[in-house]
């Protein structure tokens, strides 16, 4: 297993040569060493996950050096490998070998390209320390690590007003989630009095029915410790109440949405409660929260992404749902389904956010899908890859038959969900069923409007501006979140194409997308036994919680369970085809039945104002009062401006001391020596 070590070095050591050598070093060397580096370590990854799929393999530690060692604390820095950990390997290395070459093409113009690619290994880096810890704290630092890269990918283009309030706004609410995360682990050290996982894992069961003083009161300890560790997962993993920045984050360059906000550093949240499912089977309560928070995010996000128009934040949104139905397999007690889903979702989201990468490349950096149309016929490769994403996420496939990858690991959740028979259970069943009517409607809308009906981009600032032959920066990329009138949708309206033929993304962009297109289509059929397997879990090996009896009872749920998922994929593809091709008018008049719906949900709820409201303003008028009345009116007033101002006083009244005159210097002499002979008389 020392190959761990180059699979998690080489990209710490290809960020480091290409930031530090930046434009001294080049475009090209810096792209070749920092993608090298992350082929060589795919390369490297596939055939240890293949050994665990095969089960010749077992799990193992890598020590690297000697950490900390204070008093009774000691961590050692070690690399752990087991099932769980040669999933993420694969996971994050295949996605980021593939953006790193995909980006060749994207950012061919952008000038700090050395600067980008040595952010991407960075990002990989500290995502590949997070997942092979053998320890919380090395986990935190990963866990920060992948904030900061995150930081700054997403404000890379940083004279881009919007892009830096993006990254700041990502920086601000991971930090609310990291300090639930800081307090578990403080609370875990506490109570096991060690940082180690194995170690802490082992103990857990023990701790069932203690209590700990939090919060002034006596609360079931590991209930405390589980949300805790939670609320961090709820920060990385954008759920619901701490969601509200990755939307945002799509203001960074397209390959950054695939890395981070679809494949990797979000799935961090999922995997840290896996990683530790033995903690959470043993709070009742935590596993209910964790189940409602992941149900709740899966309906609240879909509602939103059936209203949006930016191709970017529609599959934002999507990812935010899809993290739902991983939250809440893992509430149900299905952690395998979790990861199984982690897994397939990986593949078909990468390649929905490279797709329409792709899809802007050819629009001249045009994200609002009213200004598409017809473009199946200008750009197959492009189509043919998104279909097979749509079909992926959207569960397209026959029960017990054959299917896209996630007809597999969605099911799974909803039969898991339904199977665990609880009524938090329930609840989170109707949510995903619901929120997997949506999905197949949002994605099928952006199918449609994107690659079917009249070519639209006349009414295309973008497309004008490239007409007209005026360059445009890929810093261009806008996010509109504003609600336009639905007559861009008129099936006459906008036809021509302006002079401008949109073009097929290079071959260094369409390699990515075809390998990740297999993924979509197989892997869900390869690996749904390894995953979800029969017997003790073999595959798993104890890397998890494996839950024998739910695997059983989800096998024997209704036929109606196994066969809604396909059922509301349907309707929702109908309603999608009638809706955008059949009757274009049709939305409109709907939002003008339901405005007031509509308003709401194209507004996401209005979080954003809500925060704004609660948090944002609040803390501007302090900082302005501490601003105002503390530093100018208080400190600067007594402190630095006072003493300039006694100084000056003092000075005025020596300036009219020091006259110059000979009789004057001899008063004063004079009353000085009155002044003295008095005092010694006096004494």
């Amino acid at each position: 297993m020392h190959s761990i070590l180059f699979i998690v070095f080489l990209p710490l050591l290809a960020a480091i040569v290409a930031g530090l050598g930046n434009k001294a070093l080049g475009n090209v060397p810096a792209k070749v060493i920092t993608t090298g580096a992350l082929f060589i370590s795919c390369a490297l990854s596939w055939p240890i996950f293949l050994s665990f799929v095969a089960g010749s393999a077992e799990a193992s530690v890598t020590p690297v050096l000697k950490w900390v060692q204070s008093g009774s604390m000691s961590f050692d820095w070690a690399l752990r490998v087991d099932t769980l950990t040669a999933v993420m390997l694969v996971v994050i290395t295949s996605v980021s070998a593939l953006v790193h070459l995909y980006s060749w093409g994207y950012m061919d113009e952008e000038p700090d390209q050395p600067r980008f690619f040595a952010y991407l290994s960075l990002f990989t880096f500290a995502m590949l320390m997070l997942v092979t810890a053998d320890n919380l704290v090395q986990m935190f630092f990963g866990w920060e690590g992948v904030g900061l890269a995150s930081y700054l990918l997403i404000g890379f283009w940083f004279r881009k007003p919007s892009a830096c309030s993006a990254a700041i706004k990502a920086f601000v609410v991971n930090r609310v989630g990291d300090l639930g995360f800081m307090l578990g682990i403080f609370g875990t050290w506490l109570v096991f009095q060690t940082t180690s996982i194995p170690e802490i894992l082992h103990a857990a069961p023990s701790m069932a029915g203690s209590t700990i003083g939090f919060l002034g009161h006596r609360f079931d300890t590991m209930t405390v410790l589980c949300v805790l560790l939670f609320i961090g997962a709820m920060g990385k993993s954008a759920q619901l109440g701490l969601h509200t920045w990755l939307p945002d984050a799509m203001e960074g360059p397209t390959p950054v949405s695939a890395l981070i906000h679809a494949a990797t550093m979000v799935t961090a949240g999922v995997f840290m409660v896996c990683r530790l499912s033995p903690m959470f089977v043993v709070s009742p309560t935590a596993m209910g929260v964790v189940t409602f928070v992941g149900a709740a995010t899966c309906f609240f996000a879909a509602t939103v992404g059936t209203t949006q128009w930016d191709i970017k934040r529609v599959i934002a949104y999507s990812t935010c749902s899809q993290l739902g139905y991983m939250f809440f397999a893992a509430g149900s007690g299905a952690f395998g389904a979790a990861m199984f889903h982690l897994f397939t979702h990986a593949f078909f989201k990468a390649l929905l956010f490279l797709g329409a990468g792709s899809v802007i490349h050819a629009m001249h950096h045009e994200q609002d899908m009213r200004y598409y149309g017809a473009l199946r016929k200008e750009i197959p490769w492009t189509f043919w890859a998104m279909m097979a994403g749509t079909l992926a996420i959207t569960g397209v496939g026959i029960v017990d038959v054959i299917g896209f990858a996630g007809f597999y690991s969605k099911d799974s959740i909803l039969e898991a969900a339904y199977a665990s028979g609880s009524e938090v259970g329930s609840f989170a069943f109707w949510c995903g069923i619901t929120a997997a009517l949506m999905t197949s409607f949002y994605s099928w809308r952006l199918v449609f409007l994107t690659f079917y009906g009249a070519p639209r981009w006349a009414a295309s600032e973008h497309i004008q501006h490239a007409v007209h032959g005026e360059h445009e920066d890929a810093d261009a990329e806008d996010g509109h979140d504003h609600d336009h009138s639905h007559e861009l949708l008129d099936p006459h309206h906008g036809e021509g194409t302006a002079g401008y033929h949109p073009h097929e993304s290079p071959l260094v962009m369409l390699v990515p997308l075809i390998v990740l297109s297999l993924g979509a289509i197989f892997a869900g059929f390869l690996f749904t036994h390894s995953f979800i397997s029969e017997g003790e879990g073999e595959f798993w090996k104890g890397a998890l919680v494996f839950n024998e009896h739910l695997l059983h009872a989800m096998h024997g749920v209704p036929g109606w369970v196994k066969w809604a998922p396909f059922t509301v994929m349907a309707v929702g593809f109908g309603t999608a085809w009638y809706a955008y091709l059949k009757n274009p008018r049709f939305p409109a008049a709907f939002v003008e039945q339901f405005g007031v719906v509509h308003r709401f949900v194209f507004n996401k709820w209005y979080f954003d104002e809500l925060y704004n409201f609660l948090f944002v303003r609040p803390a501007f008028w302090l900082g302005k009062v501490f601003w105002k009345q503390g530093d100018v009116g208080i400190i600067d007033r007594f402190g630095p401006n006072g003493a300039a101002w006694v100084v000056a006083q003092g000075s005025r009244v020596a300036q009219k001391v020091q006259s110059g005159y000979l009789y004057s210097y001899a008063l004063v002499m004079l009353i000085g020596l009155v002044v003295g002979i008095s005092w010694v008389m006096v004494r």
